[in-house]
């Protein structure tokens, strides 16, 4: 039975186009609660569960040659849930970083963030900087968890610090523009989404990457987070690669 599952795995695996993979996937991880729920458990019994999830789609991204993950991992509204559950979050958070820094290291994968991490515990900030020091020269793919993350606040910050170094004469109205813009945003560096992916049958974007999906492929699973595998990625990027991605122009002038 394990064989056969491995050979289904391998068969969807080899029906995606490598020379098409989206460059960046975005994933919101959504629907712990309600998979614990279902089960008779509390919530945080459906994020340690979720763990499963998150190294199976990283080790399939990294397989298949996808340069940058990104997960929603911790919104800014997130800290307005119990603080029982907050405080186990971020005590899984530190758990899981420390028990998959040797995945990461051995697998040639970069661990990033982006968000308001000073918001975080401490000693979870140190962690997170001691983890990203030791993968800083990883290049197989970049690992980044969204954490403390608003895309609203994201946005209002960098227009804050334009607006600071407009005054401080360090640039000018008329050098802003879209590409002066991004240098100002978290994910400066790196491309935007191609793909985004969220589990658990809502369909909205939660606040996440607002300026950065502004021509992103959405795609939505009824699967809830914890049961999401590397076979629901694969059907993912399967329905990316059969979409055509126009950007404002006609079918024509795309295959022109």
């Amino acid at each position: 039975m394990q064989a056969n599952l491995c050979q289904r795995i391998i068969l969807k695996a080899n029906n995606i186009d490598k020379q098409a993979l989206p460059s960046h996937i975005a994933i919101i991880m959504d629907g712990n609660g309600r998979w614990a729920n279902q089960k008779g458990f509390q919530r945080v019994f459906g994020h340690k569960n979720a763990i499963k999830a998150v190294r199976d789609s990283t080790e399939a991204c990294a397989e298949l040659g996808v340069a940058h993950l990104t997960l929603y991992t911790f919104s800014t509204e997130n800290w307005n849930r119990p603080t029982v559950e907050v405080k186990a979050l971020m005590q899984l958070l530190m758990q899981t970083i420390k028990s998959e820094t040797k995945t990461l290291l051995d697998n040639n994968i970069k661990f990033n963030t982006i968000g308001e991490i000073e918001k975080l515990p401490t000693d979870c900030l140190h962690l997170i900087e001691k983890t990203k020091k030791l993968t800083e020269n990883n290049s197989r793919m970049t690992l980044t968890l969204a954490l403390s993350y608003s895309g609203k606040q994201e946005i209002l910050t960098a227009t804050k610090q334009i607006a600071k170094d407009v005054l401080n004469n360090k640039i000018t109205l008329n050098e802003l523009n879209e590409e002066t813009y991004v240098k100002y945003l978290d994910t400066c560096g790196t491309p935007n989404p191609e793909l985004m992916i969220r589990t658990g049958g809502e369909h909205r974007i939660s606040n996440f990457l607002l300026w950065q999906l502004a021509y992103t492929e959405l795609y939505f699973t009824d699967v809830l987070w914890p049961d999401f595998r590397r076979t629901h990625l694969y059907t993912a990027i399967e329905n990316f690669q059969q979409r055509e991605r126009r950007f404002g122009k006609t079918s024509e002038q795309v295959s022109a």
